[in-house]
């Protein structure tokens, strides 16, 4: 039996080794991957985390909320919903917001990045703080479709939302503003500056450009760098482009918030970076492609009060030089932002 024993007991330690349950295992997020960035050549933000200091846990709530479906009247639509990682954080194929219910928006829904540096937000920029920012959306009767006391109880009553407002706040306590500064921690955090562009500008390694790139960015800066301004690729600013009223939105644009007729069918400028990952293009996905795109500044543009100066007459291109600015449009995907980890649905 002595024997036996021994040769037994090798075989009952590793079994009972190999039927113990394994740990969860959790991705890290190093701490200093959790911090404000100021890329080289950048202007300082506008959002600097002031009264919000950034922490992992506080990212985590965010990146968790931004997920949440609960932040919808009937848990079905959540800020991801209208916002893809791969489509640098817009809705891709879309060209109006879909939202509860199966219900339609009027605009298409814009990327999310490099948020901290945008003075205001939405495209007609009704809103001037991105703390407040997810307010309209939770709210809009055919995006979300809630109310933030309705929100705070669905998470209030949640065991896992307990434990991450404990570990972001020091408390379980969940309220509105807690529920902004998460998400803003988390929104904040999606920076984008690492494309072959940026490399270029930069003169770093894996940033030369093609010929035909070469080409497309000087035309770039001649014809269309007055508002989509480097190293941001937007001004920020609101501006008739020369589109055509849609007459079944009839949207009058940054009109809609100041009541200012000059404002009339003026629209954010949107930042190019990435351009190619958020088609469909324009306040109203009317675009499929950059080629359309290009084609009504060459020759689609109308005239009307509040028309843009800078575009009068059109921007005159030659079909070669389409395609030039499209392959240098393409320089500034940033695809470390597009697949980073960090931004992941963790559900």
């Amino acid at each position: 039996m002595k024997r036996i024993t021994y040769i037994l007991l090798p075989i009952l330690v590793f079994v009972f080794t190999r039927c113990k349950v394994d740990p969860e295992i959790k991705p890290e997020l190093p701490a200093d991957n959790i911090r404000q960035v100021v890329p080289q050549g950048w202007p300082q933000p506008v959002y600097q985390f002031q009264n919000n200091p950034l922490t992992a846990d506080g990212f985590v709530l965010g990146r968790t909320l931004f997920y949440e479906k609960m932040l919808s009247r009937d848990n079905t639509i959540s800020c991801g919903s209208c916002h893809q990682q791969f489509a640098a954080f817009a809705h891709l194929d879309h060209s109006l917001s879909h939202g509860i219910d199966g219900l339609f928006g009027t605009r298409n829904s814009p990327p999310l990045f490099n948020l901290n540096w945008h003075p205001s937000f939405m495209w007609d920029g009704g809103v001037n703080h991105i703390e407040v920012q997810p307010l309209a959306p939770i709210t809009n009767p055919v995006e979300m479709d809630d109310n933030m006391t309705n929100v705070v109880s669905k998470l209030s009553n949640s065991s896992k939302y307990k434990s991450l407002f404990k570990n972001a706040f020091g408390t379980e306590e969940v309220n509105t503003e807690r529920i902004f500064k998460s998400l803003a921690q988390f929104m904040g955090m999606l920076y984008s500056y690492k494309s072959k562009y940026d490399l270029h500008v930069n003169g770093a390694q894996g940033g030369e450009f093609s010929a035909q790139q070469t080409s497309g960015y000087n035309l770039f800066k001649a014809k269309c760098s007055q508002c989509h301004t480097e190293p941001l690729l937007t001004d920020f600013s609101f501006r008739n482009n020369g589109l055509s009223i849609n007459p079944i939105l009839n949207d009058s644009g940054r009109a809609h918030i100041t009541s200012d007729p000059s404002d009339r069918y003026k629209f954010k400028v949107p930042t190019l970076r990435n351009i190619l990952q958020t088609a469909p293009y324009m306040h109203d996905g009317r675009f499929t492609t950059l080629k359309q795109v290009l084609d009504h500044y060459h020759t689609g543009v109308q005239t009307s009060a509040t028309l843009d100066p800078f575009l009068l007459g059109g921007i005159v291109l030659t079909e070669q030089e389409k395609l030039d600015i499209i392959s240098f449009l393409g320089t500034l995907s940033d695809y470390s932002f597009l697949y980073d980890e960090r931004f992941k649905d963790p559900n």
